[in-house]
């Protein structure tokens, strides 16, 4: 008889003798969010599952890239991302698109996904970053002061096939080899490295209990784990500039004190046209929307935030892909004047949303786009901001965030030659243990397999899209050039 779905009989389950001694297993109820009970050898099973998938989908399979017939040009691309978006501010993000091919994949990550529906998808679904490229990991502060390393961008997150952030990844590898000077073998094998270590990674993962599976690989051993010795030097400076990268820091440079005649306290400095003060009405409909945030944040953490006075609201402008966004700062004060910057960003549609049914996804509605950030990113990290949540100003959604947590990242197109593949092999094992969250790692892990057969063929897509993007970012150069778009450099 199959006890995973059996209800225990109502007229014995006081039975003196209905115990395990007497009847062997217990009979218990499947109960819904945990998985279905199995004879011995359910963990062979969802290995072989993946391993079948390799006959309707073959690894090498993922090394083609056919543009769409209907791929729009770059140009056009770039115009639709910009739809609702600040208006006056979108030439600062197509000025940061132009700077080089790198650039323009960080800022299209829209055009990608377009790209990809016309890819292979082995259907295998996980919560993906979205924009995994090589510049979106880095180090942030943990609730204890120290150091994490992980994805730290989530705008575009969601549940989608795994190989896409892969592939966006190992791309992002060639392109920033390029822009730093490496030659094409290098590059290449960049990416290679990336697909390998998240192969074996899964691998490593799919072998663990599942407890030890997604505490794995603790940050400390990372680098031994990946081989990157050549990144130590590099990590240890990040890591001592990211630990005073910090709301202090920020505020310390960014604000000025008000003298008490006038109420005392700090506020924001106008550094236009990154950083601007706001209209009085726009401060007070950011503020107040701090009240509903309330409810988003885990309640152990209402104390900590109630020992803070909101003093000023300025606008901030954001990174390359966000520019034009609606992103704010708010300065709070304690008791003794120390203070802790939020962040409030604008949480648009993901970016991938409408190309994930022409490959078999459908999006869950969270009813709202700040939550469905802030609920991506605790599924990929190990750790994330403890004050992480989500609001609504003025009928827009936005995510909360502290702002210079201790972050940290390293410059992928400033790297050494010989250090690619270091940070191909780490950053791909971070992609692994992000997915593992979500994803079976058995499943992904039967379907990579042992051979570099996937690797290979990720490595060709990379170098195939990063020649696409490069023409892309040389046809967005065209289009300023020509005043098609405009673009404002240098910000």
């Amino acid at each position: 008889m199959d006890v995973t779905s059996t209800a225990l009989p109502a007229q014995r389950e006081h039975a003196p003798d209905s115990g395990p001694a007497a009847h062997g297993t217990t009979r218990l109820p499947h109960v819904p969010g945990f998985a279905p009970r199995t004879a011995d050898g359910a963990a062979a099973t969802a290995k072989r599952r993946g391993k079948e998938l390799r006959q309707d989908l073959p690894r090498s399979a993922h090394a083609t890239f056919l543009p769409a017939p209907d791929r729009p040009d770059a140009a056009g691309a770039v115009e639709e991302s910009n739809r609702g978006r600040v208006p006056e501010l979108t030439p600062i993000r197509i000025g940061r698109m132009a700077a080089g091919p790198f650039a323009f994949l960080r800022g299209s990550a829209g055009l990608m996904a377009h790209d990809l529906t016309g890819s292979p998808v082995t259907g295998i679904a996980a919560q993906i970053c979205g924009d995994a490229h090589a510049a979106n990991f880095g180090l942030y502060g943990d609730a204890r002061g120290g150091l994490v390393i992980d994805l730290n961008d989530f705008d575009e997150t969601v549940v989608g096939p795994w190989e896409w952030d892969l592939k966006r990844l190992a791309t992002s590898l060639v392109l920033a080899g390029r822009e730093a000077g490496a030659d094409e073998d290098t590059c290449r094998a960049a990416a290679f490295d990336t697909a390998g270590a998240y192969r074996r990674t899964m691998r490593l993962l799919a072998r663990l209990p599942a407890l030890d599976a997604w505490n794995a690989i603790a940050d400390e051993e990372l680098v031994s784990h990946t081989d990157a010795r050549d990144l130590i030097g590099t990590l240890e400076r990040v890591s001592a500039k990211a630990r005073n990268n910090t709301s202090a820091r920020f505020a310390a440079r960014s604000t000025e004190a008000i003298p008490a005649t006038e109420g005392g306290g700090r506020r924001f400095v106008d550094a236009p046209p990154v950083l601007r003060r706001v209209p009085d009405a726009e401060a007070a409909a950011v503020a107040a929307s701090l009240g509903p945030y309330l409810e988003t944040v885990s309640e152990d953490r209402l104390p900590l935030l109630a020992r803070y006075a909101i003093h000023d609201v300025a606008f901030r402008v954001v990174g390359t892909g966000s520019v034009g966004t609606r992103s704010y700062v708010v300065l709070l004060l304690d008791h003794r004047g120390e203070p802790l910057v939020l962040q409030v960003k604008e949480a648009r549609p993901s970016a991938l949303l409408p190309h994930l049914k022409a490959v078999g996804f459908t999006e869950t509605d969270t009813g709202h786009e700040g939550r469905r950030v802030v609920l991506g990113q605790k599924r990929m990290q190990v750790v994330s901001d403890i004050l992480l949540g989500w609001t609504t100003v003025d009928g827009r959604p936005f995510q909360v965030r502290q702002f210079r947590n201790r972050k940290g990242s390293v410059d992928p197109a400033a790297l050494s030659a010989d250090q690619f593949d270091d940070y191909g092999r780490m950053t791909g094992a971070l992609l692994a243990r992000a997915h593992a969250h979500s994803a079976d790692p058995r499943l992904i892990a039967g379907y990579c397999g042992k051979t570099e057969e996937l690797d290979e063929a990720i490595a060709s897509f990379a170098v195939a899209y990063a020649d696409r993007t490069t023409a892309d970012h040389a046809d967005l150069l065209s289009a300023i050039r020509t005043g098609r778009i405009a673009a404002e450099r240098g910000v």
